[in-house]
């Protein structure tokens, strides 16, 4: 086990096995599914909170949504402090602002960068919040429930993604 700490790429048979023990614990612990696009909904009602108190309770959909810190919040710190962990043990740990496919593209611009980035997971902030669920929500505990709605979505994810590439970076991605 401590061999796969240190590779820079873990088999998907290996990974596939891991997502389903963590989906089967989120389900006996929790008695919920994994998704992570609640916790921005959440921590936009707090930040919301700061500027105009307790009103913002009184919105429909953060009657749904309660701007508190809640389980999803967690999941993504957690999945976070995993993704340095894994980088810190595999090696592969570094500060890179414009990555090489990036710069090769577009050019050694960090603000291009960034403000794509920031533009690109807003619009994906957008769509996981109209679509009900985002990639883990959608992608992994949906389908495992076998929920028409999910295997659409994830279908339009993989689509989406594949377009994404392929306008961006050409057909050679």
């Amino acid at each position: 086990m401590l061999e796969y700490l240190k590779m820079d790429l873990w088999p998907p048979y290996v990974v596939g096995v891991g997502i389903g023990v963590l989906s089967i614990l989120a389900f006996l612990l929790s008695d919920r599914p994994i998704g992570c696009s609640a916790a921005y909904a959440r921590t936009s009602g707090m930040i919301e909170k700061l500027f105009i108190g307790t009103a913002v309770s009184q919105k429909a959909y953060y009657r749904k949504f309660k701007p508190a810190v809640e389980w999803e919040v967690m999941l993504v710190f957690g999945v976070v402090i995993g993704s340095f962990l894994s980088a810190t043990f595999s090696g592969d740990l570094r500060l890179e602002i414009v990555p090489p496919l990036w710069l090769d593209r577009f050019g050694p611009d960090p603000f291009q960068r960034i403000a794509s980035a920031f533009f690109g997971g807003a619009l994906m902030g957008l769509g996981a919040r109209w679509a009900g669920g985002c990639t883990s929500g959608h992608g992994i505990s949906g389908t495992l429930q076998l929920a028409a709605s999910s295997w659409l979505a994830a279908a339009c994810f993989f689509a989406g993604g594949i377009a994404g590439a392929i306008l961006l970076f050409g057909p050679g991605v």
